[in-house]
C-alpha cells in the first residue's frame, strides 16, 4: 500500500518550513536557465507531432511550483475542471502529467501498462532504496519481474501469510490489553496504530530471530529510524525539481539518507546476523526475512536475490506496510463514528458471524460483507495514495490526443476519479452499501475504482493490507463502543502527505461493550 515522489512529496508548508530551501533556489537560479532553456527546446512538440496538454501558466525556470495549493489531490481535482482529465504542470525542469478520469486512467495503466511501468525515482528514493533494488522503485524490467514475483508468488502468497496469522494475533491481543487499560479515556487511534502496525511488521519480518526485553529494544530502534526515514522521503528536494544540479546535493538529502541507511544496515546485519546464528543451531523460523535468506541461498538463476535486493524488500515492507493500513483503520473508524448507523450494522453482523462471547479471527472476515464494504468505501473517499506511486513512459507516446514525453512523471488522481459523479452516485457520501456488489475488487479492472492502482505495478501487499486491517476494525468495533470526547466534533478532512491523513487526528474514547472478561486479557 503502501509510500512516494518529488510530486507526492511537494508539501508546501513543508517547503517553506524548509529555511535554507528558499536561498539555494534562488542561488541556483542562473545555473537553472541553462536547463530551462533546453527543457522548451527539447520538450517544445515538432510541427508534424501532437501537442502536449494544456495546463495553467507558470513562471520561468520555476514552472507552477510556487503555485501548488499544500493539499495537492483537492488542488488538481480543481484545475481539471478547468483544463481536461489530462493536463500538464511544469515543476521546476521536470514535466508533470495529471489525469483525473477513468478513461485516461486505462490509457496509462492498461492499453499502454508496458510503456508506463517505470518509476521516477527521486534522489532520496535511490539513496534509500538500495539504488532501487526494491519492488517499488525498481525499473520495469527483469530484476523488477523477479522481485514481483517473489513477493507475489512466494513471499505474500495465502499460504505465507496464513503461516504468520499467530504474529498478527499476538499484536490484536496486544491492542485490546492497551484499550481495556484505556476505557473511559481518549485514545489516539491514528497514534496507535502506526506503533502496532509498525510491530505487526518488524514481527513478521524477524519476529523470531531475537526475543524479549532484546527484541523490544530492536523494535524500538527500528521504528523510530524507519519514522525518520519516512520523513527525509518527504522532504522536498531541488534535485529532483532540476535533475542537472542533482550531482551537487545542495540540500544535503542524499547525504543524509546515506548516513540513515547505513543505520538502518545495522538493524538489518544485526538481524540477519541472528537469523545464519538460529540456523546454525538447528533453530528453525517461518518469517518473511528467513524465506528470503533461504531463496538466495537456493541461488535459482531465474531469482538471484543479492543482499541489497532482501534489505530493499524488507524495507518496502515496512514502509508499505505500515502508516498506509494505520491511516485506513483510522479513517474507517471516524467515518463509521459519524454515521453511528454503520457501526451499528458492523457490531450486529460482527454478533451474528463471531458470536458475544469470541474473538474476532482472521478466519472470520471472509463471512463479513458489509465489514468488507465499509473498508471498500474508506478506500473509494480516502485512498492512501491519492495520485498512486507515479508512472514515467519509457518513450514518448498519446495519451487523450496529447503528446506524453519520454521520462515525463505521470500522475494518476485516484483521489478525484474514485469522486467523480459521473460515475458515482451521491459520490461524497460514505454509502458502503454500493460495494455489497461483488463486481467491487481491489484488482483495479475497473478503472472507476483504482484504490491500489492497477496493471502492471499494482501494489503487491493487497492480501496482507486485507488480513490486517479488517481483522483490527473488526476487533475494535466487536469488542469497543466508541466516542468522541465532550466538547469535541468529529472531523474527517484530510491533509495531503506522503501517506494521505486526517488533518485533525481521531482521538476517540472506548468502552467496553461485552459483558465476558476474558474477551479483554
Amino acid at each position: 500500500m503502501f509510500s512516494q515522489t518529488s510530486f507526492q512529496n511537494l508539501n508546501m508548508n513543508n517547503w517553506h518550513d524548509n529555511e535554507t530551501t528558499t536561498n539555494l533556489i534562488i542561488a541556483t537560479l542562473a545555473i537553472s536557465a541553462i536547463t530551462w532553456c533546453a527543457w522548451l527546446f527539447f520538450l517544445k512538440p515538432k510541427a508534424h507531432s501532437r501537442p502536449l496538454p494544456p495546463g495553467p501558466p507558470g513562471l520561468p525556470i520555476l514552472g507552477n511550483l510556487l503555485s501548488l495549493d499544500p493539499e495537492l489531490h483537492t488542488y488538481l481535482a480543481g484545475l481539471a475542471r478547468t483544463h481536461g482529465p489530462v493536463f500538464k504542470l511544469r515543476l521546476g525542469s521536470k514535466l508533470a502529467i495529471v489525469l483525473t478520469s477513468s478513461s485516461m486512467a486505462r490509457q496509462v495503466l492498461k492499453d499502454q501498462d508496458t510503456i508506463f511501468a517505470n518509476r521516477d525515482v527521486t534522489a532520496a528514493a535511490r539513496a534509500g532504496f538500495y539504488g532501487g533494488s526494491d519492488i517499488i522503485w525498481s525499473p520495469y524490467g527483469p530484476e523488477w519481474r523477479m522481485l514481483r514475483k517473489v513477493c507475489v508468488l512466494k513471499m505474500l502468497n495465502t499460504t505465507t501469510l496464513d503461516s504468520l496469522h499467530h504474529i498478527r494475533r499476538n499484536e490484536v491481543r496486544k491492542t485490546i490489553v492497551y484499550l481495556r487499560n484505556r476505557v473511559g479515556s481518549p485514545v489516539k487511534v491514528g497514534e496507535h496504530m502506526i506503533s502496532t502496525g509498525l510491530n505487526v511488521m518488524t514481527n513478521m519480518m524477524w519476529g523470531g530471530a531475537v526475543e524479549g526485553a532484546e527484541m523490544e529494544n530492536w523494535a524500538a530502534e527500528f521504528n523510530a529510524l524507519v519514522a525518520e526515514f519516512a520523513e527525509l522521503l518527504a522532504q522536498p528536494n531541488v534535485s529532483d525539481l532540476f535533475p542537472g544540479l542533482a550531482r551537487f546535493d545542495l540540500q544535503g538529502v542524499e547525504k543524509r539518507m546515506r548516513v540513515l541507511v547505513s543505520r538502518l544496515d545495522g538493524v538489518f546485519e544485526k538481524m540477519i546476523g541472528e537469523r545464519v546464528k538460529m540456523k546454525a543451531e538447528n533453530h528453525q523460523s517461518s518469517d518473511f526475512l528467513q524465506f528470503l535468506l533461504d531463496l538466495k541461498e537456493e541461488r535459482d538463476p531465474k531469482m538471484q536475490l543479492t543482499n541489497d535486493h532482501v534489505k530493499g524488500l524488507l524495507l518496502d515492507m515496512i514502509m508499505a506496510g505500515s502508516e498506509t493500513s494505520s491511516t485506513t483503520i483510522e479513517f474507517t473508524m471516524a467515518e463509521m463514528m459519524k454515521k453511528p448507523e454503520v457501526m451499528k450494522r458492523v457490531q450486529e453482523e460482527l454478533e451474528g458471524v463471531v458470536g458475544k462471547d469470541n474473538m474476532v479471527e482472521e478466519s472470520h472476515i471472509h463471512k463479513l460483507p458489509y465489514l468488507q464494504a465499509v473498508m471498500k468505501e474508506t478506500l473509494r473517499l480516502h485512498p492512501v495514495a491519492p495520485l498512486l506511486v507515479p508512472h514515467s513512459p519509457s518513450e514518448t507516446t498519446t495519451v487523450g490526443g496529447y503528446t506524453i514525453p519520454k521520462g515525463s512523471q505521470v500522475f494518476v488522481n485516484v483521489w478525484a476519479i474514485q469522486r467523480d459523479p459521473s460515475n458515482w452516485e451521491k459520490p461524497l457520501e460514505f454509502d458502503p452499501t454500493r460495494f455489497l456488489d461483488a463486481k467491487w475488487e481491489y484488482s483495479g479492472s475497473d478503472f472507476n475504482y483504482l484504490p491500489f492502482g492497477s496493471g502492471r505495478r499494482i501494489c503487491a501487499g493487497i492480501t496482507m493490507a486485507e488480513k490486517t486491517v479488517l481483522c483490527f476494525i473488526a476487533t475494535l468495533v466487536h469488542l469497543f463502543d466508541w466516542t468522541v470526547p465532550q466538547g469535541e466534533e468529529l472531523d474527517i478532512s484530510e491533509k495531503f502527505s506522503l501517506v494521505i491523513r486526517m488533518k485533525t487526528p481521531l482521538v476517540a474514547i472506548p468502552t467496553a461493550r461485552l459483558s465476558n472478561p476474558d474477551l479483554y486479557k
